[in-house]
């Protein structure tokens, strides 16, 4: 029922989120996209996708050996293969051999090239190629601005001496000198200094070119570097251990710990991730408030903390009946919640629930479950959640935007659980 609610809020009120609150107002600066690096160096337009048909003559043979650059202005950028049940674009090197079926990301970079006779010689059925494609497509290839360094050995050499693309696996489909775009093939155009090269390929690549390219230096990652996984095409592996450990946690054979620990050892297996992106995806402030929120719990009992707010809630509401206890529960909850993580916020309420229903003599069902509810309902803050934390930054929120958007869905929330959950787990 909170789920449909929420879906049908967000779609009521999500014109009351900003658009326009991007990377521009934070770093005083536009980031470009991928749309807009296409356009800056006049590459719309020239990029083809052409199938391997079986019995062409490229099947087998090596990149380098079939000289497309030379004979038809072709630059293969990347190959669209079938990999685990699933399409992929491998990156291509000057030793990469075609396979039939295999689909070529090309770039024309010259227009009097004719298209026909280029696929009739080689046996190539040409691919729908829609506008959003390299957008939808930035899991598997990248784009980055590059640029020499004053003292490159690479000054004076053309891309094709330098053998770019076997060196680096990445290929220069575009450049631009004095701030201007250079059209056509840029293969055979020698490197000055200054001179931006616009560089597609494996974000692997990309990656190392920026670590340890001597001669090179990277200016400007596009947005679509943020959404990028670097371990995409082990999901299905992920996905196995994601659903071992529900299957384990189901069968209550070991302990949800180790079950967990199963899982995350079986990804490092996989390589799905590796000891660094591990130890970084552990969220700290999180772990620390929790761990030092379950003594205070303990203390509040121990002191007799939680008799005292029990006492308080009881005058307040405790000759109104359970209902109006329900109500200031999950108020309490979404109050503290304001302050510290929903995950410490439950720690600290239970026992307070607990105790308030056992004073009114009732089902504690009921009582723990508002406040699992009311925990769950972290919606006001960032810092309400580590959920909405992970959210902030890719999401592009402000603070405002969860008060404006959280408060009253809190409320909403609070509403149904109140009116629901007795029914449910009666009293």
């Amino acid at each position: 029922m909170v789920l449909i609610l929420g879906i049908v809020y967000m779609l009521a009120v999500r014109f009351m989120l900003k658009t326009d609150n991007g990377d521009s107002a934070r770093d005083g600066r536009k980031r470009s996209t991928f749309r807009d690096l296409i356009r800056e160096y006049h590459l719309t337009g020239r990029a083809r996708r052409l199938a391997i048909r079986p019995g062409s003559p490229m099947i087998g043979q090596r990149l380098d050996d079939l000289k497309l650059r030379e004979r038809y202005c072709a630059n293969v950028i990347g190959v669209e293969r079938w990999r685990r049940f699933r399409r992929v674009i491998v990156n291509v090197n000057g030793v990469s051999e075609f396979r039939a079926r295999d689909v070529l990301l090309i770039d024309m970079s010259a227009s009097d090239v004719d298209l026909r006779q280029f696929c009739g010689e080689q046996m190539l059925e040409p691919m729908v190629l829609r506008g959003e494609y390299f957008a939808d497509q930035a899991l598997d290839v990248g784009m980055a601005e590059v640029a020499l360094i004053p003292d490159s050995e690479m000054i004076g050499k053309t891309v094709r001496e330098i053998a770019f693309r076997t060196r680096f696996g990445l290929n220069i489909v575009g450049m631009k000198r004095d701030g201007k775009a250079m059209d056509g093939s840029v293969v055979d155009e020698p490197l000055q200094l200054g001179d931006i090269l616009l560089v597609v390929g494996n974000w692997r690549q990309i990656a190392l070119l920026a670590k340890r390219g001597r001669d090179f230096v990277v200016l400007n990652m596009p947005v679509e570097v943020d959404d990028a996984s670097p371990a995409h095409s082990q999901a299905p592996h992920a996905i196995f251990c994601l659903v071992l450990m529900v299957a384990l946690m189901l069968t209550d054979e070991i302990p949800n710990p180790i079950a967990a620990i199963i899982a995350c050892l079986l990804m490092g297996k996989f390589r799905c991730i590796n000891a660094e992106s591990a130890y970084k995806a552990i969220h700290w402030p999180s772990i620390i408030l929790i761990v030092g929120m379950m003594p205070f719990a303990l203390a509040l009992q121990k002191t007799g903390g939680v008799d005292l707010v029990v006492k308080g809630l009881m005058d307040v509401a405790g000759g109104e009946g359970p209902y109006l206890m329900l109500g200031c529960l999950f108020v309490m909850c979404a109050a503290i919640g304001l302050f510290i993580s929903n995950t410490a916020t439950a720690v600290l309420m239970a026992p307070i629930a607990l105790a308030a229903a056992k004073s009114m003599g009732v089902s504690p069902y009921p009582f723990a479950m508002v406040v699992a509810m009311a925990a769950s309902a972290a919606f006001m803050t960032p810092v309400s959640s580590p959920v909405n934390t992970l959210v902030l930054g890719p999401g592009k929120y402000s603070f405002s935007d969860f008060v404006k958007i959280g408060v009253p869905f809190t409320i909403l929330v609070m509403v149904v659980c109140v009116l629901l959950i007795p029914v449910l787990f009666p009293f």
